[in-house]
């Protein structure tokens, strides 16, 4: 990427504390009403009894029981990982601007994207830049990042090696199958000098069939995402690339990754995680005010302790979020 990551906030460690692991599967989870409340904003629905705030985004109202994001009509959100603490915030929130969420857990990483496509979510909530450029170019569809949470480290884990140095050679690594994350995990064991990719492979685009296997250390193998962790359990695998998402099934933490990315590097942005609606429901106030509701101190720290303190806030525009996936969508369809 030629611009710079803006809008990035490194982690103060000192100012979370008691940071959890990752979050288990929680299924759906619909929002209760809102308290009662006393008067009524100028932007509210009538009768609503909910005052918003000041900072409100511009065309913003509350919804009507029948409208969008009212109680009989949820705004319907994908992500992997519905129990973690930072949807409970963002449900408690909503509520109070009279918006009703209701999540929908996923565990493999295919399906929220169709089901968005599909019209059974209105918006998703569970991977980065490039992984929905990848989605859009393969199954010609527009879906569009309107917000954006942070960027993850991808890391190395092993449970018989302590460093990269000890991996013997001739060991198998195991990788994310999917593409997006295929790559990074190969760019993340070539900076850590355990293999080569062939001369001029693309490095947002490689997959196994590019390693340079004469000048590599290791053999890589592809699994599915969610069976990173669980190949540790195997005595021929030395080591794993697994998303944030599972390493918790490991019984290891972040902390205990041999190797990992740079998630504050000015590379980064592809790896943006981001909300994401329909191209024609990107510029909705309603979208909007729920991206704006999750940017709040209370989110924040929820999220970070939800990664174990391993992620980089990010807080991009909708339009610099829309850029960067333009830009990648056409490095893939020049690749």
């Amino acid at each position: 990427m030629k611009k710079k990551l803006t809008g990035l906030v490194a982690i103060a460690a000192l100012a979370l504390s008691g940071l959890a692991g990752c979050s288990t599967p929680g299924g759906d989870a619909t929002s209760n009403p809102p308290a009662d409340t006393t008067s009524t904003a100028a932007t509210g629905a009538p009768d609503s009894g909910i005052t918003l705030p000041a900072d409100v985004t511009p065309g913003f109202t509350v919804p009507g029981d029948s409208d969008k994001g009212g109680k009989n009509n949820p705004v319907k959100i994908g992500v992997v990982g519905a129990g973690g603490e930072q949807f409970q915030v963002l449900t408690k929130a909503a509520l109070a601007e009279g918006i009703y969420l209701k999540f929908q857990d996923f565990t493999d990483y295919a399906q929220p994207n169709p089901a968005l496509s599909e019209g059974e979510l209105d918006l998703n909530q569970f991977q980065h830049i490039i992984y929905l450029a990848n989605y859009n170019i393969s199954e010609k569809k527009d879906l569009t990042p309107i917000g954006s949470t942070a960027i993850y480290p991808l890391g190395l884990y092993s449970k018989q090696y302590k460093s990269v140095d000890e991996i013997p050679a001739g060991a198998t690594i195991t990788l994310p199958d999917d593409q997006t994350n295929q790559a990074r995990g190969l760019a993340v064991l070539q900076a850590a000098g355990l293999l080569k990719l062939k001369e001029g492979t693309p490095s947002l685009f490689a997959s196994v069939g590019d390693v340079d296997t004469a000048n590599s250390k290791v053999t890589v193998k592809a699994v599915a995402a969610d069976q990173t962790a669980r190949s540790l359990d195997d005595a021929g695998t030395a080591g794993a690339i697994i998303n944030n998402d599972y390493i918790a099934d490991t019984g290891l933490t972040a902390q205990d990754a041999i190797a990992q990315d740079d998630p504050s590097s000015d590379g980064a942005a592809p790896f943006i995680n981001i909300w994401v609606s329909r191209a024609q429901d990107k510029d909705l106030p309603l979208f909007a005010e729920i991206v704006r509701l999750a940017h709040s101190e209370e989110w924040n720290a929820a999220l970070l302790a939800n990664s174990a303190g391993t992620g980089v806030l990010v807080n991009e525009t909708p339009a610099r979020l829309q850029e960067v996936l333009a830009d990648v969508q056409q490095q893939k369809q020049n690749a």
